[in-house]
Parts: structure tokens; sequence; C-alpha cells
């Protein structure tokens, strides 16, 4: 027969796990030990203490807490989504109306400030396109081989980037703008083939790892056939 040392010794050596997975296979002990269970408490940051059911009860409410605040910041993104769909379908036709490749890129621009944004650009490969004088699209060109390793640094194997650029970086893509905040990437076409677009923006937080980017590819895809009605593949 153990003595109450050996006893208190055994009880000792009991861990959580232990604890949690007795109580798993014996969900009868809260039915036995009710009483028990009622006059338990559970430390507490504010209150010093709390009964059992008053910390359950408490979990239950931070839960359903957490639940609202996600419901309210789904409708809070839906809010902010419709707009921009139908920004997109106007943008859509606007851009399939322009008269000239610097219509067409003019009428990107003004829709991207609209935004509030600070510009928009695109830059095509020059392997992929005829963008050769005298075809007047040489500024748009951009060599595959400068681009390559700027592409495994900032996008890995996705097709957009959202965050900053730093100097090298801006120079390569956006030889004509002296300093942005941060931009939004998106490799255009189905495959991500042939060219770069690109939003800007003036603030740095203003495009961040970890948005979406549903409309970047809306218009990633879009833009290279309407591209084709004024520069010719290569």
């Amino acid at each position: 027969m153990k003595q109450v040392g050996e006893q208190a010794d055994s009880a000792q050596t009991l861990d959580d796990e232990q604890v949690v997975q007795y109580l798993l296979t014996h969900p009868e002990f809260f039915i036995r030990n009710a009483r028990v269970v009622e006059q338990m408490v559970v430390p507490h940051p504010v209150r010093g203490c709390v009964s059992l059911l008053e910390w359950q009860l408490g979990r239950q409410r931070a839960h359903i807490q957490q639940l609202e605040d996600d419901i309210t910041r789904l409708m809070e993104h839906a809010t902010t989504n419709e707009p921009l769909f139908y920004r997109l379908l106007r943008l859509q036709s606007d851009l399939a109306a322009a008269g000239s490749l610097q219509e067409l890129l003019n009428r990107l621009q003004r829709w991207a400030r609209g935004l509030g944004l600070a510009g928009a650009h695109v830059r095509l490969f020059s392997d992929q396109w005829q963008l050769g004088a005298p075809s007047g699209f040489t500024h748009l060109a951009l060599a595959r081989s400068a681009f390559e390793p700027l592409r495994i640094q900032l996008l890995g194997q996705d097709n957009h980037y959202l965050g900053k650029l730093n100097g090298p970086e801006l120079l390569l893509l956006l030889p004509q703008v002296r300093q942005i905040g941060s931009v939004a990437m998106s490799l255009l076409g189905d495959d991500g083939a042939i060219g770069v677009l690109m939003f800007t923006s003036r603030d740095s937080q203003h495009f961040q790892d970890g948005m979406g980017t549903v409309l970047l590819q809306q218009l990633a895809t879009l833009l290279p056939g309407l591209l084709e009605r004024w520069v010719s593949r290569a």
C-alpha cells in the first residue's frame, strides 16, 4: 500500500496532456463531479479569478465577437469591391474604344488616378513584341534578361507583387518615375510571359503583400488583346 508521500509524488507527475486525455476519455467525470466543477475557479487577468462556468461563457462571448468582427470585415470588403467591379467594367469599355495605343495608355492612366493612385504603366518584353524603330513604341520595351532576376526576387512563382521598389528596381521598370511609395505589379498574359502592368502609389503602405489581386489579374488578362491592335507580336 502506497504511503501518503508516495501518493503525492505520483499525483505531481501528472502533466497537462495526461489530464486532458483522461477528461476526453472519461466525459462522465463532469457528471459525477458536477458540484466540484461548479466550485472550480480559473485565474482571470482583471477579476482575479472567475468560476469555470463564467470562464467558459467568456470564451464563447469572445468567439461570437470574433465571428461578428469577421462578418463585418467581409461586408466592408464587399462594399469596397463592388464599386471597383463597376469601375473595371467601365474601364474595359473605355479601353476598347481607344483609337490608338497612346490613347489607351492615357485612359488607363486617368482610371488609375481616379482611384487616387499616382499612375499606371505598361512594359512589354522586347522578345515578344515588335517594338523597334520606327514603331514609336520603343519606350515600352523591357529586356526579359534584365527583368528575370527581379522577377525571381520579387515575384518568385507568383504573377503579382505588391510592395516597395528600391532604386535600381525603379530605374529598370519605371525610368521616367523619380520616386514612388509602393507598387502593384502583375505579369501580362495567361502565362505571364509577355510584359508587366504596374500601378503606383505615393503612399508606401498603399500596396502590401497579402492584399487581393483579382482586379490586377483581370486587367493583366484583358490588356494583351487590346495591345495587339497596335503592336505586333514578335
